[in-house]
């Protein structure tokens, strides 16, 4: 898990990468201004409504302002990262594997259709999750929300990567040779997401570092295994 990461992110100072890494971290931020001040204007609204609790309505509110602020950057900047999924996947199988055929991805329709089911699965579990943590011990539903990212994080990256060769269909079988590794990989971008400047730079770095998971030999084998997906 770890040579991957650290690959990409050796990868940081070349030219083509660096571009779209900057544009990427430009958008999370952006993306992250409107998030905190969304979350920010629901906060004066409640604090508003709140009269003599106004105090305590303020305490709640920082504390959701800040797990909000956690927990919807990381996909929301995991979201602006898959757009730049091309731009990485070429500028690192341009360094790293240059001896590929240029990629031919699978048809926008699959792609926007897998993207569809990743976002409605991710929803539910999310709300499911979150559901736990009102039921003791709470620590279950902050434990249950982070393997969901996890697991989103990183089928959400990988899979697109993989996509850029292969139909839906093979690229799940590649998912699914991988799963472990990927999840290992999306928990560690979701920890980046704690952490200042590293929760810009997580999700393009993972994608990148999703390129050499996807290369390593047993992944390239499942494009030929079974002609089965997997969900």
């Amino acid at each position: 898990m770890l040579s991957p990461a650290l690959r990409a992110l050796a990868q940081l100072p070349d030219p083509a990468f660096f571009g779209a890494v900057l544009r990427s971290v430009v958008w999370s931020i952006i993306g992250f201004a409107i998030l905190a001040l969304s979350v920010s204007t629901g906060l004066h609204l409640w604090l508003a409504w709140a009269g003599n609790w106004s105090w305590a309505a303020g305490i709640a509110g920082f504390l959701l302002t800040s797990v909000a602020s956690v927990w919807l950057f990381v996909p929301l900047s995991t979201a602006i990262a898959s757009l730049f999924i091309d731009r990485i996947a070429d500028a690192v199988e341009r360094r790293f594997y240059p001896y590929l055929p240029p990629a031919t991805p699978a048809p926008w329709s699959q792609q926007l259709a897998d993207a569809a089911v990743l976002g409605l699965r991710v929803l539910v579990l999310q709300i499911l999750a979150g559901l736990t943590t009102l039921i003791p011990p709470h620590i279950t539903g902050v434990v249950l929300s982070w393997i969901v990212a996890s697991w989103a994080v990183g089928r959400g990256l990988f899979v697109p990567v993989a996509m850029r060769r292969m139909d839906r269909a093979h690229a799940l079988l590649a998912y699914r040779a991988k799963r472990t590794e990927v999840m290992l990989l999306g928990g560690l971008i979701t920890a980046c997401g704690l952490v200042p400047v590293l929760n810009l730079l997580g999700p393009i770095l993972g994608a990148a570092a999703m390129v050499h998971v996807f290369h390593r030999p047993d992944a390239s084998q499942a494009r030929v295994a079974a002609d089965g997906a997997v969900v």
